[in-house]
């Protein structure tokens, strides 16, 4: 196990979430508050600046392609398209809401972009309903599609570099699936790539030589994975549960965690901050919203 990783943030976060490095900086969330923040990769500020604050629940966010201050982002029942302005005003478009009306209160969670520009995302119930969480597929034309169904509380997904590979974890079920991705965006081949016997896997990303990192809620760990699901690296954390991770910087990169002081009465001094830890391989900045040019 590797040596602790660095405390980043001196807030604490209710559910810190959805750090991605994107034409704004790095980014993220703060899920039950609505809010989008901007965090300073080169050194730790305090207050986090705020770049928006929703009306609800904000599970991620991606940049769209070609538009400064524009993000699509999975955000109370369904997908929206945000634009902040200069002077953080927030205009909210809505794509589709497709968890209003279910037969349980849902909310989405977890998201990325592929790098086909297609954007992915998760909705989970509030009580984590087992099984009640699907996954959404959101095409550049702006069509929002379901595309699998019965996790619980979905995280990730992250891509590989090529695209051809998408990981989903079910944080509930302590696992990662895999699956192919086509060429029109259509799923294959679903297995499971690999198992946490401590916790449940959160957030993911895939660095340039095709590492899955995921954070592992309920352990205090980041665990590294080579393409074949060998765990093959593990950074400490104070924090109890990670749930995020963004690799940072071509030359020097370092993989920034957030984490979440949800559930945990009263918590420690440590959980609900963001931690940076040096690593030895970059990835690829956050995918765009859009059909690349």
């Amino acid at each position: 196990m590797d040596t602790p990783a660095q405390r980043w943030t001196t807030e604490r976060f209710q559910l810190g979430e959805g750090l991605r490095w994107t034409p704004s900086g790095l980014v993220g969330v703060d899920i039950l508050t609505g809010r989008l923040l901007a965090l300073d990769t080169e050194a730790p500020v305090r207050p986090v600046r705020i770049l928006a604050q929703l009306d609800g629940p904000l599970g991620a966010v991606a940049p769209v392609r070609g538009a400064a201050g524009r993000f699509i982002a999975a955000t109370g029942p369904g997908v929206a398209v945000l634009t902040v302005g200069a002077d953080h005003d927030l205009q909210v478009e809505w794509l589709a809401r497709p968890e209003d009306g279910a037969p349980t209160a849902m909310r989405m969670n977890d998201g990325c972009c592929d790098p086909a520009g297609r954007f992915w995302a998760g909705s989970m119930a509030y009580d984590e309903t087992e099984h009640a969480g699907a996954l959404y597929r959101v095409d550049p034309d702006r069509g929002v599609h379901r595309v699998l169904e019965g996790y619980t509380v979905p995280n990730g997904p992250a891509f590989s570099p090529d695209g051809g590979l998408m990981y989903l974890a079910d944080s509930a079920d302590g696992r990662i699936d895999a699956y192919t991705v086509t060429a029109d965006g259509d799923l294959d081949g679903g297995r499971v790539f690999a198992r946490v016997s401590e916790g449940g896997p959160d957030g993911m990303q895939v660095d340039a030589a095709g590492h899955l990192w995921a954070a592992v809620w309920g352990a205090s760990r980041v665990h590294r994975y080579t393409p074949d699901g060998r765990l093959d690296r593990v950074i400490a954390l104070p924090a109890a549960q990670p749930t995020s991770v963004c690799v940072v910087g071509a030359e020097t990169p370092h993989l920034f965690v957030s984490s979440a002081a949800i559930g945990l009465e009263p918590g420690g001094e440590h959980d609900g901050a963001v931690y940076r830890a040096a690593v030895d391989v970059p990835a690829p900045p956050a995918a765009a919203f859009g059909a690349p040019s």
